[in-house]
């Protein structure tokens, strides 16, 4: 990892006491684990999109169907993710985690079943149930752990599993898309599943074992450490209020940011879910050269994202990040769909847009804890994710739709980026001064 995860954790120990200090040895407890749960959280959500072409012919699903069921997985997690994160308030994020984790890896794996486009809807849907709450409830639980002025890093290393999905779950898909095709008689699509599905019953076992609630129930921190680090965080959450949910939504900026989330994911989707096809289109290349090739956007995201963490950190300005990486997609977007016959162009686009749009989402989630803590933030952090994840139904079915009926993604393509210069334009003109507010440490 990074600066902020430098050093061992037992040197940290032989040190005095400081903030830089506990905050790295918390990382190196906390983060490991997370990454890769978000790793395969994240597989979860893209492994759709490399199966799409062994699926559609396997089982002759049109673009539309393919974009419905994608769908479905983002209308199960809606419905369900702000239940989810105030289950995980009650019951300590440690059981709950774990409990998401083992039930989308069996529903996942189930995949292997389906044989018709109402066997694929109902198990995307599933999925999405049982997901339900994953991500908002780690970023709820970082903001238990981590004082404000190292959440742009922390956020960044958490999202850099997303990345780290793209760059080795592209590949690895390909190649098991290509290698196990027919192998102990299933397809390579549904070999892609359970690799996707099954390892997450391990590490449900292991969150289980590794997690803690709260920083009074670490006995890995001494308890000078623990003092020092809950009064840094509630230093920095000293002016927030401790909010109910309604009381959250109430908060001036909170549904402004949730509008925000939801224009970004409409991009994160599109590159998602169309990435591999706009190569396989251009390129008319193999699965395993399309895996490899998918895995630059990705690239150019982790770096990008780790980079704007920094930054993003040493300034405390995070609306004024979330809109330049909106404008790098939005350019992404808009080559992506000049480009969309020209593979060395397309890649540039599309490396471009990697940069900007991975890396808005973890720049985007340092602003909800700078409006409200507790419960609020429990069930507020969720309710703003699925606002989001609306775009994760839009995003699909759109670009699904336009290809259908023009024969190419093109107009979508530049559709979602006018959507990203919309999201670049609320972060800038539209936020209100408790956001802008910058919360570097001082």
């Amino acid at each position: 990892m990074t600066a902020a995860l430098s050093g061992s954790p037992a040197a940290v120990e032989a040190g005095p006491v400081t903030e830089t200090g506990v905050v790295r040895k918390v990382a190196w407890r906390l983060m490991p684990l997370i990454m890769i749960c978000y790793m395969f959280a994240f597989f979860d959500r893209i492994n759709i999109s490399f199966a799409k072409f062994q699926l559609q012919s396997d089982l002759g699903f049109s673009n539309v169907a393919y974009g419905l069921g994608a769908s479905m997985f983002v209308v199960g997690y809606v419905i369900f993710e702000v239940p989810s994160n105030l289950f995980l308030y009650r019951v300590g994020a440690r059981r709950w985690i774990a409990r998401i984790m083992i039930s989308w890896g069996i529903a996942t794996a189930l995949m292997i079943f389906i044989r018709s486009e109402w066997h694929f809807y109902a198990l995307r849907f599933l999925i999405g149930a049982m997901e339900a709450g994953f991500a908002p409830g780690i970023l709820y639980y970082l903001t238990l752990w981590f004082p404000a002025s190292h959440r742009g890093r922390i956020t960044s290393f958490m999202f850099v599993a997303s990345a780290f999905s793209g760059i080795f779950g592209a590949p690895v898909a390909g190649l098991i898309l290509g290698g196990l095709n027919g192998v102990g008689g299933l397809a390579g699509w549904q070999w892609l599943f359970l690799a996707g599905g099954l390892p997450c019953l391990v590490l449900g076992m292991l969150v289980l074992a590794r997690l803690d609630d709260r920083i009074v129930d670490a006995k890995w921190l001494s308890e000078p450490e623990k003092a020092l680090l809950s009064a840094r965080i509630a230093h920095h959450n000293r002016d927030i209020g401790d909010h109910s949910l309604l009381g959250a939504i109430r908060q001036p900026g909170f549904l402004m940011i949730g509008l925000i989330y939801f224009l970004l994911q409409i991009g994160s989707y599109g590159l998602n879910f169309w990435g591999p096809d706009l190569i396989k289109t251009a390129s008319g290349a193999q699965a395993a050269a399309v895996g490899f090739l998918t895995a630059i956007p990705y690239i150019c995201g982790a770096i990008s994202m780790v980079v704007i963490g920094r930054l993003s950190d040493a300034s405390g300005e995070r609306p004024k990040f979330v809109a330049g990486l909106a404008i790098a997609a939005a350019l992404g977007f808009f080559g992506a769909g000049l480009f969309d016959k020209h593979i060395v162009p397309l890649m540039f686009a599309l490396a471009l847009l990697g940069a900007g749009i991975v890396a808005s989402i973890p720049a985007f989630w340092t602003l909800p804890a700078k409006l409200v803590t507790g419960v609020g933030a429990a069930g507020g952090i969720a309710l703003i994710n699925t606002l989001g994840q609306f775009g994760g139904i839009v995003s699909p079915v759109m670009v699904g739709w336009v290809k259908d009926l023009t024969g190419s993604t093109t107009p979508a393509l530049y559709g979602i980026g006018v959507l990203c210069l919309a999201a670049a334009g609320l972060a800038l003109f539209a936020m209100p001064a408790s956001l802008r507010r910058s919360d570097r440490a001082v």
